[in-house]
């Protein structure tokens, strides 16, 4: 190869590499101020596919933000979403229970948090029509919440979530492919949880699917929750990578690339 078109080669994959960074982005709910996260496709595609990601209910952490820049690799732009939003972070756990325990009651605003973040993933190139939604523990909830209101997303991921709605909200037919990743001996989704689900998913005439980990607990995707399942949240890296490439087998059947 000459030097000349070795030197382009390597700058085309310095700026390739460059482009391929998590970069903050601002956006706003009326007066809120709203702090995600977005990546572009390290790879172009003229199909342009997106994946917007609910963070667990912390926040932002370097889990989703390590799975969003491996998303990236794939040839996905995606977008973090910011669900709390500036001056709402919690600090602990106590308070990530009472801010995402708000959100699950107030689904109706939790979906429009979602909706914010999904026009944020379009805004930094994703096609509207060509997006799937994917989201652990709390967020894991919120993709749910994503297919319930009809928002435009080919299909929703779960890992972990909470599975439930309030029995007195209607079940409406889901459009969207759902899956649903969940840990086997997750003591946080009780067994009626479980089977409410499933009867939701019969009853809204849902393509959907739910794969049990073996050996996991909440949390299991996430490398800092530890390793002590008797403490009912732990990662469990042979159920992280599994669902991972279920994950992956997920977007190539769902998002044209």
């Amino acid at each position: 190869m000459k030097k000349s078109a070795l030197f382009i080669l390597v700058i085309f994959l310095f700026f390739s590499i460059m482009n391929a960074q998590l970069k903050a982005v601002k956006y706003n709910d009326g007066d809120q101020v709203l702090n995600g996260l977005s990546i572009k496709a390290a790879k172009k595609s003229s199909q342009n596919p997106g994946i917007l990601l609910l963070p667990a209910w912390l926040g932002i952490d370097n889990a989703s933000k390590e799975i969003a820049e491996n998303l990236s690799k794939l040839g996905y732009t995606v977008f973090i979403a910011d669900i709390y939003g500036e001056g709402n972070y919690p600090t602990n756990t106590s308070e990530a229970g009472k801010q995402a325990g708000y959100y699950k009651k107030n689904y109706e605003a939790y979906q429009k948090r979602i909706q914010l973040a999904l026009d944020q993933l379009i805004k930094s190139g994703a096609n509207a029509d060509n997006i799937v939604a994917i989201g652990y523990c709390f967020g894991g909830t919120g993709v749910l919440e994503a297919g319930r209101g009809h928002l435009n997303v080919k299909g929703v991921v779960s890992f972990h979530g909470g599975l439930g709605k309030d029995a007195a909200r209607p079940s409406e037919t889901i459009t969207t492919k759902v899956l649903a990743c969940h840990g086997a001996d997750d003591p946080f989704v009780s067994k009626e949880e479980i089977a409410a689900f499933q009867q939701e998913m019969r009853d809204t005439k849902a393509d959907w699917q739910m794969i049990y980990y073996a050996n996991s607990v909440h949390s299991f995707t996430n490398p800092e929750a530890g390793n002590d399942n008797s403490k009912g949240a732990a990662y469990n890296a042979v159920a992280a990578k599994r669902s991972f490439e279920h994950l992956k087998l997920f977007l190539n059947e769902v998002l044209k690339k």
